[in-house]
């Protein structure tokens, strides 16, 4: 078990810099999970990590070493690819043992090691079995089992989940988090899913074209976004992001978005003049509707016109006009049966609301 350490990671392709100057610090014993689009250089920066990509500029350590230089075989990290990459003629037994086998370990200590991380697994009576006659899910069990019997320092996973189904992906990052819990060993994660950047993290790292917009606990990155980019990208469905304008009305501060005038919760965005344009960002389970705007304060209410609305399950996703002109997503709990063009109460909890500047798209905070 280790720390990992970025210090001005850069990564260039010829004269095409894709990474640009990366500092970032895993704690020991930390899942971490890297999420962003296709392109913004997760899988690379994961890749420079392990060895299989070597860095341009900048410094990586593992633990107290610095590991520019090192051979992958060196790190003592263990990586879990996307397609499994399990041996077809080998055995489930074989193939999570193989990697001791050319360490030259002893037999009992391979079939030791094998035997733990089968059991952590739940692969004991998979054992015997080849590749070809497990499910989906079982060989992604493998390909982990496989890294868990070198005892690395590091565990690297390059978007493990991607080639299963939905359901099989709820259970699989089931599965994941409680192999953490048990094995407490340093993590690295890359997906482009945001779901399971969510439900997985100790602190998320959100990349985009290169460069880290912001790292954080799950709550805050969604609940404080550093810019409209992590707002847009965290969350399903994303952030409602309208353009409004700061105001002083009567003494009272407000943005003023088309017809619609939100209130400001004391200590939002003080620097602000009268005048200054602002983006306006509404997580959409922060509009409520039914009994949930019963506690919420009388100039937090309003009404809103019905476009659409889908029915999921527990909760409800309902496209709504208010005063008109701004079209807002909702996300609220319980089975929510709304025609299109009906009028609806709506409640916003605007202390949860978040202002951005328009010109550099950045929270203002």
């Amino acid at each position: 078990m280790a720390h990992v350490e970025l210090k001005k990671v850069v990564k260039r392709y010829g004269n095409v810099e894709v990474v640009h100057g990366i500092d970032l610090e895993i704690k020991d014993n930390e899942f971490i999970v890297l999420v962003g689009p296709s392109g913004c250089g997760k899988s690379t920066v994961l890749r420079m990590v392990a060895g299989l990509e070597e860095i341009s500029g900048g410094e990586i350590h593992i633990g107290d070493q610095v590991v520019n230089q090192m051979s992958p075989k060196d790190r003592n990290v263990a990586m879990v690819f996307q397609n499994y990459a399990l041996y077809p003629h080998m055995t489930v037994r074989e193939n999570m043992g193989f990697s001791l086998k050319m360490r030259k370990r002893s037999k009992d200590d391979i079939q030791a090691k094998v035997n733990e991380a089968a059991r952590i697994l739940e692969l004991e009576k998979y054992l015997d079995r080849k590749p070809s006659e497990l499910s989906g899910g079982q060989r992604q069990r493998v390909a982990m089992g496989r890294a868990m019997v070198r005892k690395p320092d590091v565990f690297l996973f390059d978007e493990p989940l991607s080639n299963l189904d939905a359901q099989l992906r709820t259970q699989m990052r089931m599965e994941l988090r409680k192999m953490h819990l048990r094995v407490s060993t340093t993590t690295i994660y890359v997906t482009h899913d945001q779901i399971e950047a969510m439900t997985l993290a100790d602190r998320i790292v959100i990349l985009k074209d290169g460069h880290i917009q912001q790292v954080g606990t799950p709550i805050d990155v969604f609940e404080k976004p550093a810019n409209v980019f992590v707002a847009s990208f965290i969350g399903n469905p994303p952030m409602n992001i309208l353009k409004g304008i700061y105001e002083v009305i009567d003494g009272r501060r407000c943005v003023v978005a088309g017809k619609s005038t939100f209130p400001l919760v004391d200590g939002k965005a003080e620097s602000l003049k009268h005048g200054d344009p602002v983006l306006i960002g509404i997580r959409p389970d922060s509009i409520k509707m039914g009994d949930n705007i019963d506690k919420l304060p009388k100039e937090w209410l309003c009404q809103g016109e019905v476009v659409v609305s889908e029915i999921l399950g527990g909760q409800s996703h309902l496209e709504i006009v208010v005063d008109g002109d701004n079209e807002l997503i909702a996300e609220v709990e319980g089975r929510i049966v709304a025609h299109p063009g009906e009028i609806v109460p709506i409640g916003f909890e605007f202390n949860r609301m978040v202002l951005f500047d328009p010109e550099t798209t950045n929270a203002l905070t």
